[in-house]
């Protein structure tokens, strides 16, 4: 079978090893088994040793289903991105960089002045 091929930057690699790395000692802290938490998540014993090891292949929505069979630990997905410094960066930039508003019509552009 053929690998599919992802786009992801070693860093970003990195970083799944580490969740998938985080996940596994949850699961050993609270003393669960491969098959009690991938029963819960509703996937396969595979698919959750997939989540373990950081596999980029794994849909973000079996992360989450793995994250809520260890007792809830999904409310955490809530936390990315949510101060998104470079964005608003960008934004306030945009924002100053405009020299005024939007033109305004007059009210006689309007019909008001003229009654209609």
């Amino acid at each position: 079978m053929k690998k599919a091929a992802y786009n992801i930057l070693p860093g970003t690699e990195a970083m799944l090893k580490t969740v998938g790395e985080q996940i596994k000692l949850a699961r050993l802290r609270r003393n669960l088994t491969t098959e009690l938490v991938a029963e819960r998540a509703g996937i396969s014993r595979s698919s959750l040793w997939k989540v373990e090891s950081g596999n980029p292949a794994v849909a973000m929505g079996i992360y989450a289903a793995v994250l809520h069979a260890l007792n809830g630990m999904d409310k955490d997905l809530l936390l990315i991105a949510r101060d998104d410094e470079l964005g608003r960066r960008l934004q306030d930039f945009d924002l100053l960089t405009r020299k005024r508003a939007s033109r305004r019509k007059k009210q006689s552009d309007t019909g008001v002045a003229q009654g209609l």
